[in-house]
């Protein structure tokens, strides 16, 4: 990811996780995933990443420990990217659910091989696809999930529970095996 390197030899404030590059090497295939799955598009997933670190940058928020850092970082990703769905000109897009069989070949999906769940995932409402996508594809405990998507835990087993559920109903009507 070239995004901009060399932009980011910034140095961060000292004692919050070193300078802004070592923070961004930290973060930034954690972050370009989770963007993916909102983008659905590389070049979108991409500004997502690249804002979100800017305005890291910009707000210098007191961040104490690296558990923080990555929450702060995940939140605020979210956040930028529930506001580019917002846009008007976004909503003449053709969303990923649109986008015909055929043309999915097209596509690859970073970091993750063949992975026919993952489309279907990615397909789920935002309420179940980011606990999904968090606990399945990036290993995060419920309480983690809770934390960065700023819900209670039993909150986030409810929208786990839902989402296997949709999630097994849109596989089994497309003739899958759950």
């Amino acid at each position: 990811m070239k995004l901009f390197t060399g932009f980011i030899r910034f140095l961060y404030r000292e004692g919050r996780g070193g300078s802004m590059e070592e923070i961004f090497e930290r973060y930034k295939s954690l972050l370009y995933r989770i963007a993916f799955t909102h983008m659905k598009d590389h070049a979108d997933a991409e500004d997502m990443v690249q804002e979100v670190f800017l305005r890291m940058m910009k707000s210098q928020p007191i961040l104490k420990t690296k558990e923080h850092e990555r929450e702060w970082l995940i939140r605020a990703l979210l956040n930028l990217c529930k506001d580019h769905e917002k846009q008007a000109w976004n909503r003449k897009r053709i969303p990923l659910q649109e986008v015909p069989e055929q043309e999915k070949v097209f596509f690859h999906i970073p970091y993750v091989g063949e992975d026919e769940t993952l489309w279907e995932v990615l397909a789920l409402p935002e309420k179940y696809r980011n606990p999904i996508y968090l606990f399945y594809y990036e290993d995060y405990s419920i309480r983690e999930i809770a934390e960065v998507l700023g819900e209670q835990e039993n909150t986030v087993k409810t929208h786990l529970k839902r989402g296997r559920e949709e999630l097994k109903r849109r596989i089994q009507e497309k003739g899958g095996n759950v």
